[in-house]
């Protein structure tokens, strides 16, 4: 089984092959997560504390956190699920994934050192590989360089040297800062919120206008079917006086 070895502090990474069985057996009924001790994988490993981040079995079928199963499944997966990448909106599909048990079926298992041993490793604690890109949210450039509200994040972005062309001057390229408030977002902002406030006043004075205009109309409709009424029972009362008594017997 292949060892796939990286330590986030210098960002190194080293790809190891163990073929010795009783090495390998701290590692198996484990699940992915789980922290282990390198102390039986050799001399070299003593005092460093693993964590399983993944592997892919003998067939490259990737392991998949929390599936409880050492061995393959397929399962239906959809768009912010681990192992699969949609190609269309909605689309969903069923995949075969590897579970999240490690077991001797494993061609590549990755480890990630969360505690570094009293000794080095040579090619992946004793060089540091520095960070290609820098942070390009504004909260975390002033994170980084502990600036305040006041100080301009502009001037603080790392910008990366592209490579120099044939006879050209050398340039350089600079992410664009996401999260950033200036006067103009402000300005925006404001304009916005105003526009949501006069539409909401005028939504309650139309609103008001129309119960205003309602009223008065079933006002209205009441004034006229009372005279309505009142004009029938007056009928009604004239036809009753007009008829002629019954003589009597």
């Amino acid at each position: 089984m292949k060892l796939n070895i990286s330590y986030p502090v210098t960002g190194c990474q080293k790809l190891i092959e163990v073929d010795d069985e009783k090495k390998l057996r701290i590692f198996y009924d484990k699940r992915m997560s789980a922290e282990v001790e390198g102390d039986e994988l050799g001399d070299e490993f003593k005092g460093y504390i693993f964590r399983i981040s993944g592997g892919n079995d003998k067939q490259g079928f990737p392991m998949k956190q929390g599936v409880l199963s050492s061995g393959r499944v397929r399962l239906l997966l959809k768009k912010g699920h681990s192992c699969y990448r949609p190609r269309r909106d909605g689309e969903r599909k069923r995949k075969s994934v590897r579970g999240c048990i490690v077991g001797a079926d494993l061609s590549v298992l990755n480890l990630v050192i969360i505690k570094k041993g009293e000794g080095e490793l040579p090619g992946l604690t004793d060089k540091n590989i520095p960070r290609r890109l820098g942070p390009k949210r504004a909260s975390k450039i002033r994170k980084l360089f502990n600036l305040t509200k006041e100080d301009d994040v502009r001037k603080y972005v790392i910008r990366r040297e592209l490579p120099a062309k044939d006879g050209k001057k050398t340039r350089t390229k600079a992410p664009k800062i996401q999260r950033l408030v200036t006067k103009l977002t402000l300005q925006r902002k404001h304009c916005r919120m105003n526009i949501k406030k006069r539409k909401a006043s005028k939504s309650r004075t139309e609103a008001a206008e129309y119960a205003k205009l309602l009223a008065k109309r079933t006002k209205e409709q009441r004034e006229k079917r009372a005279s309505l009424i009142a004009k029938r029972r007056e009928s009604r009362a004239r036809t009753s006086s007009a008829k002629p008594e019954a003589p009597a017997s």
